[in-house]
């Protein structure tokens, strides 16, 4: 597994980037594909904008009052609170929503700024591969994601759904695990990890 050097700042540039990239893909959609399935099951195109916008909301207060609302399902948490923003908030309001985080440095709790660069290049894809739009990833930002999705163990458990396999980013030369080999970019690795991609297609 190679080193991964950078640092916070370079970090939140990457992030504010991505926020403004996804910014400009969502402007030119028209109004039924933000209605369209993303790669999350059970989510809508603008239900994965809501939690984006969402992320730079998060107040102790508010988590509270979510979990207890959830039961203490973090993944129905996440899900519902987002559905309900979507729901209430107009397509134009929901874009000028996330316009509005571009350069936030918010982080919920338990989360790090890698997290929210990796939940934006995740989610962008949600949204662009059932749409057609081809969304390229930043190499730096894809490597850096996947090696936080392979070390942080919950939600993804990447290491111990990938046991038996050896991936390789073709183009960083990170490598992890040992078994069948599998390669692709980091970009394609990070689909992998997180479960958007079946490792044997």
């Amino acid at each position: 597994m190679t080193e991964q050097h950078t640092t916070a700042e370079t970090i939140w540039q990457a992030v504010a980037t991505e926020r403004a990239s996804l910014v400009a893909m969502l402007r030119d959609l028209p109004e039924p594909a933000w209605d369209t399935a993303s790669l999350c099951d059970g989510w809508r195109v603008r239900d994965v904008v809501a939690h984006l916008v969402l992320a730079t909301r998060v107040t102790i207060g508010s988590l509270v009052v979510n979990v207890i609302r959830a039961r203490g399902n973090l993944d129905r948490l996440i899900h519902d609170t987002a559905v309900r923003l979507a729901d209430r908030t107009s397509t134009a309001e929901l874009l000028d929503a996330l316009r509005a985080t571009v350069d936030s440095r918010i982080t919920p709790i338990g989360t790090t700024p890698i997290d929210r660069l990796m939940d934006l290049l995740v989610h962008g894809q949600d949204i662009a591969i059932p749409l057609g739009i081809d969304r390229v990833m930043p190499t730096s930002a894809a490597q850096w994601s996947l090696e936080r999705v392979w070390t942080m163990g919950t939600p993804f458990h990447a290491r111990k759904r990938l046991a038996g396999y050896a991936l390789t980013a073709t183009d960083t030369g990170w490598t992890a695990g040992t078994g069948t080999p599998l390669s692709g970019t980091a970009a394609e690795l990070l689909l992998v990890v997180t479960g958007r991609t079946a490792p044997d297609r």
